[in-house]
C-alpha cells in the first residue's frame, strides 16, 4: 500500500473511534453534560487524558529538539510544575468546588468586580485560541508534509479538514465525550513515542541499559545550572518560572480547570491535580531522553524541531542498513509518529475549542442554558480556530514551545495579577481601570524586555510571566480601596 494512502487511512481509523466513543458518552447530552460532564467523572481517567491533552503535538516536536540549545535543563521547569499543582490543588480548587463554577472567571466577577470578570475572560479567550492554535498547527505541518503535499493539496483544506474532524465529535457531548476520548488519546500517545524510543535505540544497537548509559554520558543530558545567574536556564528562573506557568496554564486556565470540575468531589479533584502533576516530569523526560539519542545520531547538523521528523524521514535509508526486525520496526515509525502527533494535537485541541465555547457562552454572554448558542458558538469557534492556524503559518519564525511560554507570558500575566490580587488581598479595585490595567501591564513588560536587551543584553526568559503578573497586581493595588 503506498505510504499517504497508509497514512490517510490511520488518521481515518483513529478519528472513527474518536467518533465511536462520541456516540457513546453523548447519548442524552445537555448543557450540563457538555459544560461540566454532570460532575460524574472518574479522577483518574481525568487525571490520565488531562497528560496528553497538557504534551500537545508540541511536545512530541519541540521537547526532543530542545536538547540541542538547552540540554535537559527543561526538567527544571517540570519539576516546577510540581509546585504549581500543588498550589492549584489546594488554593484554587476549594475556591472553585465552593463557589460551584462552571468558569472559574466567575470568581473574579464575585471579588473584584464585572469588568475585572469580563478582562479576566477576555485575556482568556485570546491566550488560549493562540496558544491552542500554535499547538494544532504541528499536526497540521506534519500531515500537509506525508499526507498533503505528496497529493498537491493545500495547507488550508488540511487545516479546516481537521479541525472540522474534532468539531464532529465535540459538537455534542463537550467535556463530557473529552474525558474519555482523552484517555484514549494518551494512551496512543505514549504508545507511540515509547515505540519510536525503542526503533532509535535499535538503530543504535543498544539496549535500553546501554541507551541510559549513552543518555546520561552525553553532553546534551545535563539538568540543573545553578553557575550562571544571567543564563535564561538558571535553576530558579526555570524552576519558579515552571511553578507559575502551572498555575496560570492549569489553575487560571478554562481549558484544563474545566476538567478538573468534572470530578464528582473536591478531595477527587485534588488527587486528579496531584497526579497528573507529579507524571509530567517522566513523560517529558522520555520525550527528552529521545532527543538526545537523536543528537547521537545527527550530532548538531539537524535544528530544532526538525530533530525528530528528520529521523521519521530517514526511517526507509536507516531500515535499509539493519536487518529485517528492525527494518519492520522502523517501517512502522513514521506511522508510529503520525498517531503520535494526531493523539497529542487532538487531545489538546479539542478541549480548547470546548473550553472557547464555554467561557463565551458562559462569561460573556451570560447564557449557559441556551443550547442553541453553544451549539452555535463552538461552530464560530472552529472557524477562528481555522483562521489563527493560517495566520501562524505566515508568522511564527521559532521554537514552537518558546513560542507557547512567550504568548503565555503577555496574555496570561494579567490574569495572575488579577487573581492574586483578589486571593491574597482584602482591596478592592476600580473597576472601570481594571481593563485599562491588563492591557498596559503587557505592553510595559515588552517594552522594559527591549530596553534590557539593548542595555544590558540580558534577555527576559520564562520569568516575564511573574514580572507581567507583578505590573498587574501593582496597578491594581493603585486603584483599589480596602473593604
Amino acid at each position: 500500500m503506498h505510504p499517504v494512502m497508509a497514512i490517510i487511512l490511520i488518521v481515518l481509523a483513529y478519528f472513527g473511534v474518536l467518533l465511536a466513543i462520541s456516540r457513546l458518552t453523548s447519548r442524552r447530552a445537555d448543557n450540563g453534560t457538555f459544560y461540566r460532564a454532570n460532575r460524574r467523572a472518574p479522577w483518574y481517567l481525568v487525571a490520565f487524558g488531562m497528560v496528553g491533552a497538557s504534551i500537545s503535538g508540541v511536545t512530541f516536536v519541540s521537547v526532543p529538539g530542545m536538547v540541542l540549545t538547552s540540554q535537559m535543563t527543561y526538567l527544571q521547569m517540570c519539576l516546577g510544575f510540581i509546585v504549581g499543582y500543588v498550589a492549584i490543588a489546594f488554593v484554587l480548587l476549594p475556591i472553585y468546588y465552593r463557589l460551584n463554577l462552571t468558569s472559574i472567571y466567575a470568581y473574579l466577577g464575585q471579588r473584584l468586580g464585572q469588568r475585572s470578570y469580563l478582562t479576566g475572560a477576555g485575556f482568556f479567550l485570546l491566550s488560549k485560541m493562540t496558544g491552542a492554535a500554535v499547538r494544532f498547527y504541528v499536526v497540521c505541518i506534519i500531515l500537509q508534509q506525508f499526507v498533503f503535499d505528496p497529493s498537491g493539496i493545500p495547507f488550508a483544506v488540511n487545516v479546516t479538514v481537521m479541525v472540522l474532524l474534532i468539531w464532529l465529535y465535540t459538537r455534542r457531548g463537550g467535556i463530557g465525550t473529552l474525558v474519555f476520548t482523552d484517555t484514549f488519546q494518551t494512551c496512543c500517545l505514549f504508545t507511540a513515542l515509547l515505540l519510536i524510543i525503542l526503533s532509535v535505540t535499535t538503530h543504535l544497537g543498544l539496549s535500553f541499559s546501554e541507551a541510559a548509559d549513552a543518555i546520561a554520558a552525553s553532553g546534551k543530558s545535563r539538568i540543573f545550572v545553578f553557575d550562571d545567574w544571567l543564563s535564561p536556564h538558571h535553576f530558579w528562573k526555570q524552576f519558579l518560572s515552571g511553578a507559575f506557568i502551572a498555575i496560570v496554564m492549569t489553575g487560571l486556565d478554562q481549558d484544563m480547570m474545566q476538567k478538573n470540575l468534572t470530578c464528582k468531589t473536591l478531595r477527587d479533584a485534588q488527587k486528579d491535580m496531584c497526579s497528573y502533576g507529579v507524571a509530567f516530569v517522566p513523560a517529558n523526560l522520555l520525550f527528552l531522553a529521545l532527543g538526545v539519542l537523536l543528537t547521537i545520531i545527527y550530532g548538531t547538523d539537524v535544528k530544532g524541531d526538525a530533530l525528530l521528523p528528520t529521523y521519521i524521514q530517514d526511517h526507509a535509508q536507516l531500515a535499509s542498513q539493519q536487518t529485517t526486525a528492525v527494518s519492520l520496526l522502523s517501517s512502522l515509525t513514521p506511522y508510529l509518529f503520525i498517531i503520535g502527533i494526531v493523539a497529542a494535537s487532538f487531545s489538546s485541541a479539542d478541549s480548547a475549542l470546548t473550553s472557547l465555547t464555554t467561557s463565551y457562552c458562559v462569561d460573556i454572554r451570560r447564557k449557559p442554558n441556551d443550547e442553541r448558542l453553544r451549539k452555535r458558538t463552538h461552530m464560530v469557534m472552529c472557524l477562528c480556530f481555522i483562521g489563527f492556524i493560517l495566520l501562524f503559518r505566515h508568522a511564527n519564525s521559532r521554537s514552537l514551545i518558546d513560542a507557547i511560554y512567550t504568548l503565555a507570558s503577555y496574555t496570561y500575566g494579567p490574569l495572575l495579577g488579577l487573581f492574586t490580587f483578589g486571593l491574597f488581598t482584602q482591596r478592592r479595585p476600580k473597576d472601570t481601570l481594571v481593563p485599562y490595567i491588563c492591557i498596559v501591564s503587557p505592553l510595559l513588560c515588552y517594552t522594559l524586555d527591549t530596553a534590557t536587551q539593548q542595555l544590558w543584553d540580558y534577555h527576559f526568559g520564562y520569568e516575564l510571566l511573574m514580572l507581567n503578573g507583578l505590573l498587574t497586581f501593582g496597578g491594581l493595588w493603585l486603584s483599589a480601596v480596602r473593604k
